[in-house]
């Protein structure tokens, strides 16, 4: 755990939270609800006790200790009165992350430029320390240059105006950043190879981007690895997805699978057992990353 961690038992729990994932809203909701719920079942009440306390469904209190959903300090304060969390260092810690949490972060200067669905994972994004991502038709959006992303944006949505892909741009863009920070994401991408063959803005910002690509293979935090035509059926049957790991303790490995209209996020053991060993078969049955480098450098010189 890195120095700057803040650490705080809270009713005999210890409540860990990494410096890198200050100012995450959605982030810090999860961690939020993950020590309510731990307070909760360690003092034996059911969720229908609990959610009574504070006048809500116990629908709405399951949203808020899943972080889906968040509350106000007041009902804070009554839970963890009810949770009989008394000593003050306790309450005020918990009580900061719920400010935190209901502070908006640099996203809300881009909340026109994506879809509602789409929010929560680029603020998980941010606060993850390792991503894997699986991408069946598109160099992965961390790893675009802007010329390529200006084209895969264009021209999967052709009713945006010009403004509207500038401001989407933009975004993938500042989402890079988790890369170049002074401790940066750990990133691992599976790219099928009939992605970096698509001609997406033409051959010359395919090429541009295939260099890059080549250009971030290089680097110590980044792993690229290609599944190459030659290996035909393959464990990425079902497409595209991506795995997420936190720093804190609180937060459950989560994948992400974006569909047309929305996406999944899922963090129950069962699914994330399967992902895990499909992505571990992805690793497995794709090229190295030193052969998957070649292969990127000769499909540059055949494009």
């Amino acid at each position: 755990m890195a120095d700057s961690a803040r650490v705080v038992v809270i009713g005999g729990g210890v409540l860990a939270v990494a410096a890198h994932s200050a100012n995450r809203p959605t982030v810090r909701r999860r961690i939020v609800g993950a020590q309510l719920r731990r307070l909760r079942e360690s003092c034996g009440l059911d969720r229908r006790r609990a959610a009574d306390c504070i006048g809500v469904g116990e629908s709405r209190l399951s949203r808020v200790e899943t972080g889906r959903a968040g509350l106000d300090e007041d009902d804070v304060k009554r839970l963890l009165e009810l949770y009989g969390i008394d000593r003050q260092e306790e309450r005020d810690a918990l009580l900061a992350l719920v400010q935190e949490a209901n502070r908006p972060g640099w996203l809300q200067a881009f909340s026109g430029a994506m879809p509602a669905w789409f929010r929560p994972y680029v603020d998980l994004e941010e606060a993850a320390q390792v991503i894997r991502t699986y991408e069946v038709q598109f160099v992965p959006g961390l790893l675009q240059t802007e010329d390529y992303a200006r084209a895969v944006i264009s021209q999967g949505r052709s009713m945006l105006s010009a403004e509207e892909v500038d401001r989407r741009v933009e975004l993938r863009l500042r989402r890079q950043r988790i890369l170049t920070a002074s401790n940066p994401t750990r990133l691992w991408a599976v790219i099928d190879e009939a992605a970096l063959w698509r001609p997406i803005g033409g051959p010359e910002v395919t090429r541009a981007q295939l260099r890059a690509l080549l250009d971030a293979a290089r680097l110590q935090h980044i792993t690229v690895q290609v599944m190459p035509f030659h290996v035909g059926g393959h464990a990425g049957e079902a497409g595209a997805f991506s795995i997420l790991r936190f720093p804190e303790p609180e937060l459950h490995d989560i994948a992400y699978v974006e569909q047309l209209t929305g996406a999944m996020y899922l963090e129950r053991d069962d699914d994330m057992d399967s992902y895990g060993a499909t992505m571990e078969r992805l690793c497995v049955q794709s090229a190295s990353p030193q052969e998957s480098m070649d292969l990127i450098s000769k499909i540059i010189r055949e494009i």
